[in-house]
């Protein structure tokens, strides 16, 4: 009525003008009303659910969590839940949820991890610890779960490359011992504490030194519980996320007999350095018996060069006249009669040698 009243009055010249214009406005104000009913029927389930369970979220906060391109429905359902389980967290708010999401955290299992612990009532988490628990890449819902339900771990691990742990005692005998170790989590160390491989490292190590401190292998057959509480005592689980409840052996055999498998060994070392010290011994008297032949050799080359000049010497006294021909022919007697008495002297002594029984 009123568009047709001030189409009325105007003149026909302006007419035309004045249509295109409440035209746009009409199209506008219709595309604001569409606008308006997208956005009122796209968050209207999530704010009336908000709405009726207490959890405060405005519109104004669904439509900025669009813009900031945030998870509209994950933060709604995680508020939800919070709101419902009555987590008082004073610092567990939507913008809260908010930064954290956008921080890349898993909004939807901090939460589950908070309701989880506070309905434990044993465990203490706040929603700091719980969102930095899970940007540090810790699962926080199984860290609680763990803490309420406490973990075994096997040690060693199964699918290791050993089956056992290998420990010898003081008396020699190999033990074999597989250990089960019940562990809980510590969520005030979870972040930048030690994981289960320290654990078990932890552990192993001091199986072993129990073991190779006792007396002897019978002593811990009979009381395999005094390696867990060796082990115990040590305090194993220090600036770990693991608090150990118990260690219990499961299994233990008797391995080899290592302490006379290295005795043995080095008997077999301690003979083969005597063999060869007495054989770098026996080339020394070898060498040794060499160069007395050697030397013997050369004196017998003296004497028999000493022996030439005698002709020459006895020919020069022959020429000089200092030998006589009557002093030679009694040399000669001398010799001849030193030579029977040596054939005679060689002949009685093989006669009084006692004869030999066959």
């Amino acid at each position: 009525m009123i568009a047709s009243l001030l189409l009325d009055t105007l003149p026909l010249a302006q007419m035309p003008k004045v249509t295109s214009a409440l035209l746009i406005g009409a199209l506008v104000i219709f595309a604001g009303i569409v606008v308006v009913l997208f956005i009122f029927t796209s968050y209207f389930g999530l704010w009336i659910q908000s709405v009726l369970t207490g959890s405060k979220i405005s519109f104004g906060n669904l439509i900025g969590m669009t813009f900031r391109k945030v998870n509209t429905r994950a933060i709604v359902r995680s508020k939800i839940m919070a709101t419902q389980a009555g987590l008082d967290d004073p610092e567990l708010t939507v913008g809260a949820l908010e930064a954290h999401y956008l921080a890349g955290g898993n909004v939807q299992q901090v939460i589950r991890a908070l309701i989880a612990a506070k309905k434990a009532k044993t465990i203490s988490l706040t929603f700091r610890e719980a969102t930095a628990i899970d940007l540090a890449g810790r699962d926080v819902l199984e860290s609680v779960q763990t803490s309420v339900y406490p973990k075994v771990i096997d040690c060693p691990p199964r699918g290791s490359a050993k089956p056992s742990l290998d420990a010898v005692a003081k008396d020699g005998i190999q033990l074999k011992v597989r250990a089960r170790v019940t562990v809980r989590a510590n969520l005030q160390q979870l972040i930048g504490g030690a994981t289960e491989e320290t654990i078990i490292a932890r552990v192993g190590e001091g199986i072993v030194s129990a073991i190779g401190s006792a007396v002897s292998h019978k002593a811990v057959l009979e009381n395999p519980d005094v390696i867990s509480k060796a082990v115990l005592v040590k305090k194993l689980d220090s600036q770990t996320a693991f608090e150990i409840v118990s260690i219990d052996i499961a299994d233990i055999d008797v391995g080899a007999n290592i302490g006379a498998r290295l005795q043995a060994d080095q008997a077999e070392a301690d003979t083969a350095v005597a063999r060869a010290n007495a054989e770098g011994k026996r080339a020394a008297a070898v060498a040794e018996e060499q160069e007395m032949q050697a030397m013997i050799a050369k004196s017998q080359a003296e004497v028999v060069e000493a022996q030439s000049d005698v002709p020459r010497a006895m020919a020069e006294a022959f020429r000089n006249g200092k030998l006589l021909v009557m002093d030679y022919y009694r040399l000669q007697n001398v010799n001849a009669d030193t030579d029977m008495r040596r054939a005679l002297a060689g002949h009685s002594q093989e006669s009084d040698r006692p004869e030999e029984n066959h």
